[in-house]
């Protein structure tokens, strides 16, 4: 497993996943079944992945084929956003069934398919930076070839797009020939009892259990942030379009940022970039919120945007330096599910706080990510690597 092949299997599901979320409530608009329904369907394809990530690390830290999960995930993921493109023709409780089973799978091909990036590209700081480019990659082209497929088609082309590229994804997966955890078979506890030891590692595992709730917050933070650039876009323009632009300069500066990681990618210890990368971004978004011409809000997100893949690739470097081999996958499924879910109540809360003020909400998500990046002042200085590499 090479750069090239990583990012073959790995980005194309992430793409999918990605641009799932638009492609469904632009069909459901399509279809005339509302933007309520299309929101809800858009929930049931990312909400179960917080549930089953734990259970799914599991599976994949005790099977012998782990490239065998990992590619029938995609798959999964494939047949469920094909079954979607026919909502109309088909009831949307049927559409929501489908797409729960996508998203019970997707920790899979998310901190799943991350836990093991390392096998094929020996610099740790280089797997990391590429699997950080990965996610970008999808973050940014996924929503981008739902808007192209939809503009040139319908939403439902588009969702099928999705579905073609999860099922890219599958087939290079095979391609990777993952290996199983070091442990022994003799040596594994039953499969509750790994999921147990997996908790309990997290939560007691001091440097691990610092970057896991940093990370967590900061997507609490970064989960708001469309909500809040829509709000700050109506108050100075009055237009809610302009919301769309600030955040697609985020994800820009995120991939510029992933794209330079993975060439340069920096040799300061992992927990400094972490922390001060989130704390960057904060930054940077709390300035978004002053008023100092149309393009200024665009350009300081887009800013804040650049240090979010190095400090998201430190994160997923020590993920992997403070955990077990056999507790490795759990580690980076569960890390993903708790940043998914909290990206999620981000969102929440600032659709409920947007009352408070546009600015405001500007500066509090920055606050988020400045707190989020002091947490790592609480890392233990030292801290040895356990993953016995």
């Amino acid at each position: 497993m090479g750069v090239a092949s990583y990012l073959v299997a790995a980005t194309p599901p992430r793409l999918a996943v990605g641009g799932i979320t638009i492609a469904i409530p632009v069909l459901a608009v399509e279809q005339g079944v509302g933007v309520a329904v299309g929101g809800l369907l858009a929930s049931a394809a990312l909400g179960p992945s917080i549930v089953a990530a734990p259970i799914a690390g599991a599976m994949l830290d005790r099977s012998r084929r782990p490239g065998a999960l990992v590619a029938g995930a995609g798959l999964v993921i494939a047949a469920a956003y094909a079954f979607a493109a026919f909502l109309g023709p088909m009831p949307a409780w049927a559409i929501a069934i489908a797409l729960v089973a996508a998203g019970t799978v997707t920790p899979f091909v998310f901190g799943g398919l991350s836990s093991f990036v390392t096998e094929g590209i020996p610099d740790e700081r280089r797997a990391y930076a590429i699997d950080a480019l990965a996610y970008n990659l999808g973050a940014v082209a996924g929503p981008a070839a739902v808007a192209a497929a939809s503009a040139l088609g319908s939403a439902r082309i588009a969702t099928i797009a999705m579905a073609a590229s999860a099922l890219a994804g599958a087939i290079a997966t095979v391609l990777l020939r993952l290996h199983p955890a070091a442990a022994s078979p003799h040596d594994r506890p039953s499969f509750l009892g790994t999921i147990a030891a997996g908790f309990r590692h997290i939560t007691t595992h001091r440097p691990l259990a610092i970057i896991t709730w940093s990370g967590t917050l900061s997507q609490f933070g970064s989960g708001g942030l469309a909500i809040a650039a829509v709000a700050l876009s109506v108050s100075r323009t009055g237009d809610a379009g302009e919301g769309a632009v600030i955040v697609t300069s985020f994800a820009i500066g995120g991939l510029v940022g992933a794209l330079w990681n993975s060439r340069r990618p920096p040799r300061r210890s992992p927990e400094w970039v972490m922390g001060w990368g989130f704390a960057a971004t904060g930054l940077c978004t709390v300035v978004a919120a002053f008023d100092l011409g149309p393009a200024w809000a665009i350009a300081a997100v887009g800013a804040s945007g650049l240090f979010t893949a190095p400090s998201a690739a430190a994160m997923l470097l020590i993920r992997k330096q403070q955990s077990p081999p056999a507790l490795r996958s759990q580690v980076f499924t569960v890390g993903a599910g708790l940043r998914a879910a909290a990206a999620a109540a981000g969102a929440a809360v600032a659709g409920l706080a947007a009352g408070v003020g546009a600015e405001a909400l500007i500066v509090a998500i920055g606050v988020v990510w400045i707190a989020s990046g002091a947490m790592l002042l609480a890392y233990p200085k030292h801290a040895p690597a356990i993953d016995g590499s």
